[in-house]
């Protein structure tokens, strides 16, 4: 009798878990990408012109070009695509808990990352460089930099980057935002703006910017861009193939042009797949 008892319940736990499956399984993607989902999560910075940017008419940049480029390639249309804010804190750990199928967000790829998520690409080499304004004339060099007021934002190691090995006397100031580093570089309250060159770049794009300012073209380091997937996740060599023939075609190209273009961006050609520059 007590046999027959847990025989039905472990039926009836048996017809709930079909039951479930049934009504929800048509939209669970696997670790491949290839369960035919009928949405695809993609993280992406909002809050940099030119790369990945949130606005009234939706989204836009070079990363979400490529990442919508990619998600076609996969087999999903943009009307498919959940675009999820990724800030760089939260990268690794949106990876790890799935809240993500794969991240475009300036995510350089570096050992320490690689031991939490894999990486396809790269699919940009970009530079630390500083912004100066368009008539500047006295930075020429790295070294220039020093006696000079050199703005990043709180948390960033570019500022102290170049201030530590190329500028020891570099006056660092410290803003919020990048674009309140930008306001200053307009009004002289600082003298030079310093990350990423494509992130200065996306910014400097920015209508209301148009001829104000221009990129230094140092070449202080090498960041190599990569899409993070799930450690172990077959998508790496799904969007390692998407890159190839954004390249081929010629869509990275025009995507580089048209985010970038306006501020006078010098950029690197297309790098290899598996090319890491040190």
């Amino acid at each position: 009798m007590q046999l027959r008892k847990v025989t039905a319940a472990s039926a009836a736990v048996i017809a709930l878990s079909l039951a479930a499956t049934a009504c929800g399984g048509g939209d669970k993607k696997d670790d491949n990408g290839s369960s035919g989902g009928k949405k695809i999560t993609i993280g992406i910075k909002f809050d940099q012109p030119g790369l990945g940017q949130k606005t009234p008419q939706g989204y836009s940049g070079f990363d979400v070009d490529v990442a919508t480029y990619v998600a076609k390639k996969l087999g999903y249309g943009p009307d498919q695509i959940e675009w999820k804010e990724s800030k760089s804190a939260d990268r690794e750990t949106m990876l790890q808990r799935g809240d993500v199928d794969f991240i475009a967000a300036t995510y350089s790829i570096t050992p320490e990352r690689e031991q939490k998520v894999d990486f396809a690409g790269p699919y940009l080499l970009a530079h630390q460089d500083v912004l100066l304004r368009a008539g500047e004339t006295a930075i020429k060099a790295p070294a220039d930099l020093n006696n000079k007021k050199l703005c990043s934002v709180a948390g960033s190691t570019s500022a102290q980057n170049v201030k530590a090995k190329l500028a020891p006397k570099a006056d660092l100031q410290t803003y919020p935002t990048y674009s309140a580093c930008l306001s200053g570089l307009q009004s002289g309250a600082i003298d030079a703006l310093t990350t990423d060159d494509d992130i200065l770049a996306g910014y400097a794009a920015q209508a209301q910017f148009k001829g104000k300012f221009k990129l230094g073209g140092f070449k202080m380091t090498n960041e190599n861009y990569g899409i993070g997937v799930k450690k172990g996740s077959g998508l790496k060599a799904k969007i390692n193939t998407a890159i190839e023939s954004m390249v081929s075609d010629g869509s990275w190209a025009a995507a580089v042009k048209k985010n970038f273009g306006p501020a006078g961006y010098k950029n690197e050609p297309a790098p290899k797949i598996g090319d890491i520059k040190s």
